[in-house]
């Protein structure tokens, strides 16, 4: 199945595309807008591909840190035992850049960044940019979408 995305950050929508379909999803990309700098916070324009897929099988709202499952299930309860944690839920669709010197290698790499495509809090509002540089999404969207794109799927991410 070939498959790709394209992501607006002015309209904060990830568009699925497939053969068959297209289906747009809601997302919140980085409070700090756009930019290619390591350390910025900012989400990262340009051609990406799916580098990594991360957590398929974990349950909904599954709580990853550091790419790993902790074992934990998110809730109002952990959250407010932890209020500043930026939480990473379900699923991870890590990025890498394609475009050197834009968003590939040295200090504007995307996936030495760490950006990705991932589950958040229901709590959490989308269609507004909130995020510290990745593309949040609802935690039934995200797992939707992982289950929908194979490694390699090309990701596509613009103003």
């Amino acid at each position: 199945m070939s498959v790709s995305i394209d992501i607006s950050v002015k309209e904060q929508q990830l568009t699925l595309h497939s053969l068959s379909r297209s289906v747009s999803y809601p997302i919140s990309s980085a409070l700090k807008g756009v930019g290619q700098q390591y350390g910025s916070g900012c989400t990262p324009l340009g051609h990406h591909i799916i580098r990594a897929r991360i957590g398929a099988e974990l349950p909904l709202n599954a709580v990853l840190i550091g790419r790993r499952y902790t074992g934990e299930i998110y809730t109002s309860a952990l959250a407010k035992a932890q209020p500043d944690r930026d939480w990473i839920l379900s699923r991870i669709l890590w990025l890498s850049g394609c475009e050197p010197g834009f968003n590939r290698l040295d200090v504007v790499d995307t996936m030495r960044r760490f950006i990705y495509i991932h589950g958040t809090p229901d709590t959490e509002p989308m269609g507004i940019p909130k995020s510290h540089g990745c593309i949040r999404m609802r935690n039934k969207d995200i797992v939707e979408l992982f289950d929908l794109c194979p490694y390699g799927t090309s990701v596509y991410i613009n103003k």
